[in-house]
């Protein structure tokens, strides 16, 4: 069964296979000239030496950090367009192995032959759906490895690894949408028996189930933190950190909230006046600590592998009820 379902599927992986040695070939290159500039330009000892801090005081060594950072990704912030391209790759697999896995042998009719031969719907499906999987996760960790060692000096050098599509390249998500995917295609091949709708499915499907949760579940994941600080007060939150910045503005003396989106600068020796934000007034900034990253892949990365084994338990429920 094992060797007929690899002759089936040989030629998708030798495929996919092909397709990331050719993304390696862009990425070695590419990362290795990175990853050589950020050492070159001293980000990162720049970057140790601000610690883990939220806030820390603003000196030369703190604005000749930022302005490294910024010259790093000037030159080299088009490769965030290249990116792009990893962010797509987990729902491919969805609609290119998944949804045809079980749509195509029911669109075809050989599924009413293959189960005629001596094997059960059931040790059909946990065969076919058991060694794809693990053929998925085998290339999913290979590909996670890859494109976070890839990503990590325009990481560092820009706004932290929990900020939106940073966080969707990084550590262990990348193997849960993968995984995730590939079991919407097959559940989405089961209801809608022809190939081409149940790509169609895998594919809005996915797009709308990673929105919602990167939208409105991830900066739920736990309380945002909150920090308020005086213009003139020589304080600054750590660019090295690695916060993610969710909202930021100017609050009043009695703590409103009446500058949104806008960050007043150092006072004049004669004092701070705004004449919205009046005396008194202080920066406020939320966010979601550095420090969280880990906490927060753990997190999405359960809800994204739970939804894949509760679609592939509703796939095999519905094996059994195909004619």
């Amino acid at each position: 069964m094992i060797w007929l379902i690899w002759r089936q599927h040989r030629k998708q992986v030798l495929f996919t296979l092909a397709a990331l040695a050719a993304l390696g070939a862009l990425m070695v290159p590419t990362g290795l000239a990175m990853h050589a500039k950020y050492d070159s330009m001293g980000l990162a000892a720049c970057r140790a030496a601000l610690g883990g801090a939220s806030m820390i005081t603003q000196t030369d060594a703190v604005a000749r950090c930022e302005n490294l950072g910024h010259e790093f990704q000037q030159e080299f912030g088009g490769m965030v367009f290249v990116a792009i391209l990893f962010v797509v790759l987990p729902v491919l697999v969805g609609v290119f192995f998944g949804a045809p896995l079980v749509a195509r042998e029911v669109e075809q009719g050989t599924h009413r032959l293959v189960w005629t031969q001596g094997v059960t719907r059931l040790q059909w499906a946990l065969a076919k759906f058991g060694l794809v999987g693990a053929m998925t996760a085998v290339l999913a960790i290979g590909y996670a490895l890859g494109v976070s060692w890839w990503f990590r000096p325009l990481v560092s050098a820009g706004n932290g690894r929990l900020g939106y599509f940073s966080f969707d390249v990084q550590g262990i998500v990348p193997v849960a949408y993968t995984l995730f995917a590939l079991a919407l295609g097959v559940f989405a091949g089961t209801y809608w028996r022809k190939v081409l709708p149940a790509m169609g499915i895998s594919l809005v499907g996915f797009a709308v189930v990673r929105i919602a949760v990167e939208v409105l579940a991830r900066p739920r994941f736990l309380p945002a933190q909150n920090l308020t600080f005086a213009p003139a007060g020589g304080q600054t939150p750590n660019p090295g950190a690695g916060n993610w910045v969710m909202d930021v503005g100017v609050r009043n003396a009695a703590g409103d909230l009446v500058l949104p989106n806008a960050q007043l600068g150092p006072c004049p020796p004669d004092g701070c006046f705004d004449t919205v934000a009046g005396p008194g007034a202080q920066n406020w900034v939320q966010f979601q600590p550095g420090d969280r990253f880990w906490l927060f892949q753990g997190i999405e990365a359960g809800i994204f592998v739970l939804l894949a084994a509760v679609l592939v338990l509703f796939a095999l429920r519905r094996v059994r009820t195909i004619a």
